[in-house]
């Protein structure tokens, strides 16, 4: 969700892997690469509002095809922990329930882009569409800002059909999700990630 903390828990989720060893690569999508931070640039710029829903899609396809093939392949390749702020379940979410476009769709053209990369653990920070918009513009005011994405000046029935997206997608899928209430402290979350990390894969550990 936008206004979740993704951010600050990967960068303490990233901290505590590296201190036990564990060699971690943190990236983010959209970018990730140099094509992905021009395609971010697009696909996020506020006065990029004519951007249709299928071009939206393709755009976000075209920057995963990349960033698997560029980084996230090399670093597993190197046995190293990958990261990711947002990947495929943030495509189902925001261009499927929240711009409607048919999941079917979106699933054969992610498939194609992710190339057989499936994440092993997908953590869902979840809270009040409503909260995670103050955030937001709390932060855009903190930095001059009106409107940092063009996602934070979509309405809020549009976030509300994001966070049931990924909602109803953690449901489908409950081995893979983990879902934290984005409310309590990072430090809070960044341990209960590391908690459940230390649960499925101890042989990391």
């Amino acid at each position: 969700m936008e206004g979740s903390g993704k951010s600050t828990l990967i960068s303490r989720l990233a901290s505590l892997l590296r201190s036990r060893g564990i060699e971690t690569a943190v990236t983010r999508e959209p970018g990730g690469t140099s094509l992905g931070e021009k395609l971010r640039k697009i696909l996020l710029d506020p006065a990029g509002s004519q951007l249709c829903s299928m071009g939206e899609l393709f755009l976000y396809a075209a920057d995963r095809a990349q960033h698997i093939e560029e980084v996230i392949k090399p670093a597993l390749a190197e046995n190293r922990t990958v990261l990711c702020d947002r990947f495929s379940d943030a495509t189902a979410a925001y261009q499927g329930y929240g711009r409607g476009i048919s999941l079917d769709i979106i699933s054969v053209v992610d498939r194609e882009a992710r190339n057989g990369i499936t994440p092993d653990l997908t953590v869902l920070l979840d809270l009040p569409p409503e909260e995670g918009l103050r955030r937001v513009r709390s932060r855009n005011e903190q930095y001059g800002s009106k409107t940092e994405t063009r996602m934070d000046d979509e309405q809020p029935a549009f976030h509300h059909k994001v966070r049931e997206g990924y909602l109803a997608l953690s449901a489908g899928e409950p081995d893979r999700f983990l879902i934290l209430n984005a409310m309590d402290k990072p430090e809070e979350l960044a341990q209960q990630v590391m908690q459940e990390l230390e649960k499925r894969f101890p042989h990391v550990f």
